[in-house]
């Protein structure tokens, strides 16, 4: 594989990271892409462990999956390192053909050893998004058999039961699904660990670019892959600068000191419409901001409080104000645009009616309960929103803030009373989020499975039995009635405060074309930028 000469590489990196190398920058070099964003939720770059939006779409644009859909008509799949596949006549085959000709970043040719290798991979080291693999019967015991090769080209992917083909295919989509190289990997090998504390930080794809460089809370670097099997990226390299702050990146998208704005505000936004050298970009996402609250708490437990606190956010002010062009107001959990998305909106801010159902539990004079807030300015100011309006019923909310990773390990622990987060759709499935938030087959603390609902510790056998009929019905107006029930019950009883559905928009300098928004973190994709200069 070739680089870029490394002391070339290092100069355009420390120019922009803002290192004492050179002058300050009239405007980022040309083949060159510096986005600013708040990065500080990258936990991992192994693609069997990453779960969250900055890591998922660093993995998008420089790991490959089995199968890809388009990002305009997410109906539409193909393959993308597969070639083809066949389903079995029972339904619970699908044997993969791999494409010939393609290479990983190394220079190692994929294989389906490779694929193989990968799946096999996630199940064994079971991090947080192995669910996405394991709902289809797979366990560390079984993987061995049950995923297999069956020529240089070829493998079987054998489930436990007939699942809806495109469950199965989306589920491939997500970044767990991604196809590392098993050569590399295992040269890093450590105490039977399949390469995992090598790759959280290394890197073993075969996309568009490679990660040359994170640096936690500070950069990440990736560089254009010449070993890569489409058409090469017109940018040698793309930069991500963690800076959280949105008017620093309105200052530095106008100086021409970055390309891209992720985290503008209201306020910045609207200041940059009259800006002839910047232009605003934005599209629909998947994500939702939501709270979670913790049943272990024993106020959060009761059912009238958790449907006071659903009366106590003033969702209209919030997605006109604070959030203003970057939210819509969404109270389920399935985002519009899913097959049974419920769109309706029965909560609006309603104190008196909170404090009547406080004082049914027994609350008349509220309480004190903690949140954890991740401290970027959007979720901040939310909070703070929030805070105010739980407090004139009585409820008052200490905000504990914490950088993403902080919070996140936190929550995933299950040591919270609140977390306010946002939680973005890990294929393009109705069951991605039905599997999350109205799904917990085991609430005990060493659970296999740990979707939000077991976050959040809340135990519900029937509504998890619903939703495990809901992934096997094969008619899809069927289904997607199921999936509306769920909602509308899931919308009255949950522990999930859902408030708004997101809209993603960026400021982009106006010589930037090509930059994909897709519906998940993993689409958003730069290969095919390019600069008019």
């Amino acid at each position: 594989m070739r680089h870029v000469p490394r002391f070339i590489a290092a100069a355009a990196i420390a120019a922009v990271v803002g290192l004492p190398f050179s002058a300050a920058q009239a405007e980022t070099p040309a083949d060159t892409l510096i986005q600013a964003w708040a990065i500080d939720d990258v936990i991992s770059l192994d693609p069997a462990e990453v779960f969250e939006f900055t890591a998922s779409e660093i993995l998008g644009n420089s790991y490959q999956p089995l199968v890809g859909y388009d990002v305009n008509n997410v109906s539409d799949i193909f393959g993308v390192i597969a070639e083809k596949w066949e389903v079995s006549e029972d339904g619970k085959t699908f044997t993969f053909t791999i494409r010939d000709g393609m290479q990983f970043a190394s220079g190692n040719p994929i294989t389906a050893e490779d694929a193989v290798f990968s799946l096999t991979r996630a199940i064994k080291l079971d991090k947080s998004p192995a669910f996405i693999l394991t709902q289809f019967g797979f366990t560390a015991d079984n993987v061995d058999d049950m995923i297999r090769q069956t020529g240089d080209m070829t493998f079987e992917f054998e489930m436990d039961n007939a699942y809806a083909p495109t469950l199965v295919l989306y589920c491939l989509t997500a970044t767990i699904g991604f196809v590392v190289d098993k050569q590399l990997v295992m040269e890093n090998e450590q105490d039977g660990d399949f390469g995992y504390n090598w790759l959280k930080t290394n890197y073993a794809g075969s996309g568009a670019f490679t990660i040359r460089e994170w640096r936690a809370n500070e950069v990440v670097v990736l560089e254009r892959n010449d070993n890569y099997s489409g058409d090469a990226p017109a940018m040698v390299r793309s930069i991500y600068r963690h800076i959280p702050e949105g008017a620093t990146q309105r200052l530095l998208l106008e100086q021409g000191d970055i390309d891209i704005a992720r985290n503008l505000g209201a306020e910045e936004i609207v200041a940059l419409q009259d800006n002839p050298d910047v232009k605003v970009l934005d599209g629909v996402k998947g994500s939702i901001y939501y709270m979670g609250l913790s049943q272990k708490n024993e106020n959060l437990a009761k059912p009238e409080v958790r449907q006071a606190m659903k009366y106590l956010v003033d969702y209209a002010t919030i997605a006109d104000t604070i959030m203003k062009g970057k939210v819509q107001v969404h109270q389920a959990f399935l985002p519009k645009g899913f097959l049974g998305a419920l769109e309706e909106t029965p909560f609006a801010l309603n104190v008196e009616k909170a404090k009547e159902l406080l004082a049914e539990a027994g609350l008349p004079d509220g309480f004190s309960v903690t949140m954890d807030v991740r401290n970027t300015p959007e979720i901040t100011a939310m909070s703070e929103a929030i805070q105010a309006t739980m407090a004139q019923a009585g409820i008052q909310m200490e905000l504990i803030p914490g950088d993403g990773q902080q919070t996140l390990t936190k929550y995933r622990a299950r040591n919270h009373d609140i977390y306010i987060g946002r939680w973005g759709p890990d294929y393009q499935d109705p069951h991605t989020n039905a599997d999350t938030f109205a799904r917990n087959p085991d609430n005990s603390d060493d659970a296999a499975s740990k979707p939000l609902a077991w976050r959040n510790s809340w135990d519900i056998p029937d509504m998890t039995a619903a939703a495990d009929a809901a992934v096997l019905e094969a008619d899809a107006d069927k289904r997607a009635q199921m999936y509306l029930d769920i909602q509308t019950e899931h919308q009255q009883v949950s522990p999930f405060v859902i408030m708004f559905q997101e809209i993603e928009v960026f400021g982009m300098r106006n010589d930037v074309n090509g930059y994909i928004i897709g519906p998940s973190f993993n689409d958003n994709s730069f290969r095919e930028v390019t600069k008019d200069r």
